[in-house]
């Protein structure tokens, strides 16, 4: 098995093959249908990318009262 990552243009060229080949239509659970969700998958975020804990990331996150002067 490969390392590599399925890229997006990847996944589009194998999906267009098969729905060229089935009349238009890509079935569910097929290869080109999972290599459409690997693809998705695997774009990577950036790092100061949005929280993924559900919670405020970064300074000021609304659980510490303000400074007092």
């Amino acid at each position: 098995m490969s390392n590599s990552k399925m890229s997006k243009a990847a996944a589009a060229r194998i999906q267009s093959a098969e729905a060229k080949t089935n009349n238009g239509v890509v079935t569910k659970g097929s290869f080109a249908a999972r290599a459409q969700a690997a693809a998705a998958t695997s774009t990577s975020r950036p790092p100061n990318g949005p929280s993924t804990t559900g919670g405020k990331s970064g300074k000021g996150r609304g659980n510490n009262p303000p400074k007092s002067k």
